[in-house]
């Protein structure tokens, strides 16, 4: 949360206590479950047992690798039902749960929605031994949509929602309806870019440092082109609380694995061979890039520049259309919900 320092002059107490105001308006219009979330420093085992979802979830159970594991996922209904199937596919430090705009907005419109947590991620299994691959998470959630007789869908992705997104469509393009990304990653090469490879220990080394504050942080400057708002801090919360209880190595391990798969499985080079109707809404002030820390300083600045990947990704992918959010990071359906979900809905039309 914000912390206010020492008022340096006589009539800063006017702001002072008008950002204070700001702040409690914001945390009483948010949900009593949320707002107990987000005001305190919660402790959550490695499947976020003790975190609220939005909607109601399920369990899809199945046996992968020789495993058995479970698939958490939420299936709202609309009232009205336009006879249409959005499946939303989270980033990899967001979960089922921050579509919770996303789904409002889609239920409202007519969309059946699926919000799977993938394995590895949030309220889903945590295997100790995986071969991650966007290939497998792809028929994971190709499997589940089948057992609740999803046969057609709209994808979104976003971040490395994107990627597994772009795969999905490429396998299942007679299954995918319309793809669409919300600041994709992987729109180019890191490692043909200079990025060195981390290797799966070291990133299990960073992981296993995760806190709130860096969460906060990264959050704030690239989610949300340096904007704050209360109503984050449940999301951030959210994930640091895996990271304070027991179960937090196991956690951290499969973070570093799945960081691993993002980095080795590029999916630019087939962007043109995608033949499904593709949409992309991209936030222009995104700057992510996996390893761009670890990157020589010369070649950090070219990273994550997604004015240019944006127009870069339109070209490479027949036919599909794009719309741009200047002045928005790598969340926009979290940092402006209201201008994001407006166009993502008009480009969903028929």
């Amino acid at each position: 949360m914000p912390v206010f320092t020492r008022l340096a002059r006589p009539d800063a107490g006017i702001g002072f206590m008008r950002a204070v105001a700001g702040m409690s308006l914001a945390f009483a219009l948010l949900p009593a479950s949320v707002l107990a979330q987000a005001s305190t420093e919660p402790v959550y085992g490695p499947e976020l047992e003790e975190f609220k979802y939005p909607e109601p979830t399920q369990q899809y159970r199945f046996t992968s690798q020789g495993v058995d594991m479970q698939m958490t996922y939420m299936d709202v209904k609309p009232a009205k039902p336009n006879g249409r199937t959005a499946v939303l596919m989270h980033g990899k430090n967001f979960c089922g749960a921050t579509w919770d705009g996303t789904i409002k907005a889609l239920s409202q419109a007519g969309y059946r929605v699926v919000v799977p947590d993938q394995v590895g991620f949030c309220k889903s299994t945590k295997p100790r031994h995986y071969q991650y691959s966007f290939q497998q998470l792809a028929d994971n959630t190709r499997k589940l949509l089948a057992s609740i007789g999803v046969k057609k869908a709209i994808v979104i992705g976003h971040s490395t929602g994107g990627m597994l997104a772009t795969r999905y469509a490429l396998m299942y393009p007679e299954l995918t309806d319309q793809l669409v990304m919300i600041n994709p990653i992987g729109l180019e090469d890191w490692k043909n870019l200079g990025v060195p490879s981390l290797g799966v220990d070291k990133w299990y080394e960073r992981e296993l440092k995760t806190s709130a504050e860096r969460l906060r942080e990264y959050s704030r400057t690239t989610y949300y082109n340096g904007q704050w708002k209360p109503e984050y801090e449940v999301w951030v919360q959210m994930l640091a609380g895996m990271y304070r209880g027991k179960g937090k190595e196991i956690v951290a391990w499969n973070s570093a694995l799945i960081y691993d798969m993002i980095y080795t499985q590029p999916v630019i080079h087939e962007f043109p061979l995608i033949r499904t109707p593709t949409f992309l809404l991209m936030g222009l002030k995104d700057t992510t890039a996996i390893g761009k820390d670890a990157a020589p300083a010369e070649i950090r600045p070219k990273l994550g520049n997604y004015t240019v990947l944006a127009q870069q990704t339109k070209q490479a992918i027949p036919g599909s259309k794009l719309v741009t959010f200047p002045e928005m990071g790598h969340a926009p359906q979290m940092q402006e919900p209201a201008q994001f979900h407006k166009a993502l809905l008009e480009g969903l039309v028929r």
